[in-house]
């Protein structure tokens, strides 16, 4: 698995249990073993975009104010694609 789609799926796991789309997104992750955040990107829903897009600028500034610069570029890398 891509070592940042890792990253995601930690992050992704503080919001498994509230929202449905992190849950289906956390399994395709799993299910589908990504080589690439690419890869990842374009198999994505409309709808599992716009809950990366709620979720991650949050995630990211949590990792800045914690000094894990690592996990913001890795975070930042799937953020990017988004777009």
């Amino acid at each position: 698995m891509d070592k940042t789609l890792g990253y995601l799926i930690e992050s992704l796991s503080n919001y498994s249990e509230e929202q449905k789309s992190s849950q289906t997104i956390l399994t395709k992750i799993i299910k589908n073993n990504y080589h690439s955040e690419e890869a990842f990107v374009r198999d994505l829903a409309e709808d599992e975009i716009e809950f990366l897009n709620h979720v991650l600028p949050d995630e990211i500034n949590y990792a800045l104010e914690e000094r894990d610069f690592k996990r913001v570029q890795e975070l930042n890398e799937v953020y990017e694609l988004l777009f």
